[in-house]
């Protein structure tokens, strides 16, 4: 019955199926755990008597009257109604909803939930929100005789996300039709008992009638966290199984120590930061071990993530097969975008030159190889069959390129190190097609600018060993972030206009490309890239070059002319980083790895609209030299809320202390968000506990150690295989 579909054991609309395939209702157990995002308490459900004006009120209460008809004066379609509970009546009143008169029937049962208004001294809900109710979560509301908050029984109860076609009453009465239906005798605990001993967690038929019932408030928190734990430790026992297998193959073994590679290293423009030197001995440890690496480099904005990338893979590809005094060792290198692509290119030519080692760039707009035959100084573009037969043969033992690494024509002949920048951008699916192109399995670095809460990372990267760049290199600064208010928007231009005749640049970033459709209602009112460079070039820096740079232009990595076109991403950047352009109106299209040291000022207009990671990737673009960087939040909003959220931008001194605000303030957050991660709400929750996320962790270690196969814990290795088309790391 858990796993049978829910149309079999509870009738349902052509509306509900549809609304319950959006929220991802297919089956009993899907029901069983769609859990309450809150708890609502009968004590706060007001009646009628007892409503003033201005109230935000919840009243139970049976609705007669119903009628359609048209406003006076403007001709507004509209219903009315009148609600009725045992203390009085009160009028409802729908706007622009005259359906509701016809969707709702006479003397039903109702809850209500709006704000009470006033008109000629009679109080009515106006456009309230309405559901069908089958009965009332406190009956004593109904009986002038009786003090509504005297009954204690049945307080609390549970108020679940809605979709259209479905309210939260009907999810409610659904799952209470299936614990009647005898639902709950068929379910088996797959955490063992002794874990929830340990941790004083409730089973699961008890927490599943907790979370849906509650009859007060420490049950509906058990249980919660009992589920909580349970979403936490089925990711661990999947990511400590990955772990156990991909370590489970063989690997190249790369004998490389640091002061091998001291010489290169010494060519960086800074020294490695203790940081960087920390990291560096832990992959050139683990290069050395005989089975496959799986790391995440975690480093904030401009902490060095790319010098300790070049350092490692020259170590590679210095390195022979082993058992051969022939061919080399080769690395892959991908990156989400074709602009981050061509830099971390021309940045390994900067760290390679001297070398003469070949490279070649592989994107979805063509192949450059490096050196060119003509000029060994730069690279040139080769056609694609044969960059690809160079590269099988090993003689291209550095590639560098976007997703197309992982297409089928690409294979190599030793691939030994796969490094993938930005890597919550990439599934978990994409990394494998590495590890399926080889026999051997190759050494994996993952990286990532995005700053990630200890308890996130320990959770979503559970198969990935973690190494942290936590400090900037030597003469690097800290940007100075303000929030600007519209009154002093001229104020900071000029301090701009005085930074660029200084001979700086800067970025001005914009929400949209194009000016809303102001037809559409819920377009986004917010200020675009094409028409904000056009109102700075005539009305604020006219004496200024102004580019705009944004995702629907096209890449053209190859190409070297403007003829005949609009210009590329790549002529763009290019004449920004040789100063030909002095003010860069862009999109968030910059926000990852975008280097261009002499930048060092940033406007993000609209800064409410990001997420704070966004925000704070969006500032590292101008903290790539030793000049001063500074950060103007341009912002119009009056919420008290989102002027504290861009007020810890200004106030975090890094970005993982940014994260952490983001996370507790925040929950999900944009730092974090299920969206991005595939967590639910209430693991998102959970790893805010750091015990909780390691007792989890290390209970899974535990049995992967001992039994990776589970064949002792057959419950747990049913439902990671229920789990495993749905749950999604990235």
């Amino acid at each position: 019955m858990i796993n049978s579909p829910l149309g079999s054991h509870i009738r349902l609309l052509e509306i509900h199926e549809r609304a319950l395939k959006k929220l991802g209702i297919n089956t009993v157990r899907d029901l069983l755990y769609y859990f309450p995002n809150r708890y609502g308490d009968t004590s706060e459900i007001g009646v009628i008597s007892s409503l003033r004006k201005g109230d935000s009120a919840v009243v139970f209460g049976r609705i007669f009257g119903l009628k359609t008809k048209k406003a006076f004066r403007k001709k507004i379609p509209m219903a009315e109604a009148v609600l009725e509970d045992g203390t009085g009546r009160i009028k409802i009143i729908w706007f622009h909803q005259a359906y509701l008169a016809k969707m709702i029937k006479e003397s039903s049962l109702v809850r209500l939930e709006g704000k009470v208004s006033e008109r000629k001294g009679e109080l009515y809900f106006s456009n309230p929100k309405v559901e069908n109710a089958n009965s009332i979560p406190n009956q004593a509301l109904f009986d002038k005789d009786k003090d509504p908050s005297s009954n204690s029984g049945d307080r609390f109860y549970p108020v679940y996300p809605e979709t259209k076609g479905i309210t939260s009453n009907w999810i409610y009465h659904a799952i209470q039709k299936l614990f009647k239906a005898g639902v709950l005798k068929e379910i088996s605990d797959p955490i063992p008992k002794k874990i929830l001993d340990t941790y004083k967690l409730p089973n699961l038929r008890t927490s599943l009638i907790w979370i849906h019932s509650p009859q007060k408030q420490p049950d509906a928190l058990a249980a919660r966290k009992r589920f909580a734990f349970e979403e936490v430790f089925f990711i661990q026992l999947e990511k400590q199984r990955a772990k156990k297998d991909w370590h489970s193959h063989g690997s190249f073994k790369i004998r490389k120590g640091q002061s091998e590679i001291a010489e290169f290293v010494a060519r960086f423009p800074f020294p490695l930061t203790s940081a960087q030197n920390k990291a560096l001995e832990q992959i050139l440890s683990d290069f050395n071990k005989g089975e496959p690496m799986s790391r995440l480099l975690e480093g904030d904005v401009g902490s060095g993530k790319t010098a300790v990338a070049a350092a490692t893979a020259y170590a590679v590809i210095t390195s022979k097969p082993q058992g051969q005094d022939f061919d080399n060792l080769q690395t892959a290198y991908m990156v989400p975008t074709e602009i981050l692509a061509k830099q971390h290119f021309d940045s390994f030519i900067e760290n390679f030159t001297h070398t003469g080692v070949q490279m070649g760039l592989i994107t979805g707009s063509g192949c450059l190889k490096f050196p060119s035959k003509v000029n060994p100084q730069q690279a040139t573009p080769i056609s694609r069959p044969q960059f690809l037969k160079w590269v099988a043969n090993g003689e291209i033992p550095i590639v560098i390129g976007t997703h197309t690494l992982i297409q089928k024509a690409v294979r190599f002949k030793h691939l030994a190190f796969v490094i993938i920048d930005e890597q919550h951008r990439f599934g978990t699916a994409q990394r494998q097609r590495f590890r399926e192109k080889e026999g051997r399995i190759p050494h994996l670095l993952s990286m990532t600018a995005t700053p990630i809460p200890r308890t996130l990372a320990l959770t979503i990267y559970g198969d990935l060993d973690l190494s942290l760049l936590d400090e900037l290199p030597p003469g690097r600064k800290w940007p100075e972030t303000e929030i600007v208010i519209p009154d002093r928007r001229q104020e900071t231009y000029e301090r701009i206009r005085a930074e660029i005749k200084a001979g700086r640049q800067a970025y001005v970033i914009c929400p949209r490309i194009d000016e809303p459709d102001p037809t559409k209602e819920l377009a986004l009112q917010a200020k675009s890239v094409k028409e904000e460079a056009k109102r700075l070039k005539k009305d604020v820096f006219p004496e200024f070059e102004i580019g705009i740079l944004h995702s629907k232009m096209p890449a053209r990595l190859n190409s070297t002319s403007r003829s005949g076109g609009k210009p590329s991403k790549e002529e763009v950047m290019k004449d920004f980083a040789e100063g030909k352009i002095q003010i860069l109106v862009s999109t968030s299209v910059v926000e990852v790895g975008v280097n261009v040291p002499n930048a060092t000022m940033i406007i993000i207009e609209g800064a409410e609209r990001f997420g704070l990671a966004q925000l704070h990737q969006l500032r590292g673009r101008v903290m790539r030299s030793s000049h001063q960087p500074y950060c103007f939040i341009f912002t119009d909003s009056k919420s008290q809320t989102s002027r504290e959220r861009l007020g810890a931008l200004g106030k975090a001194k890094s970005g993982f202390e940014l994260a952490e605000f983001d996370l507790n303030q925040r929950g999900a957050g944009e730092l974090s968000g299920r969206k991005q991660w595939g967590l639910s709400d209430l693991a998102m929750e959970a790893i805010k506990n750091i015990k909780m996320v390691e007792a989890a962790r290390n209970e899974a270690q535990s049995i992967i150690s001992t039994d990776p196969e589970l064949k002792n814990y057959p419950l747990l290795h049913a439902r990671l295989s229920e789990n495993s088309e749905k749950i999604h790391f990235e």
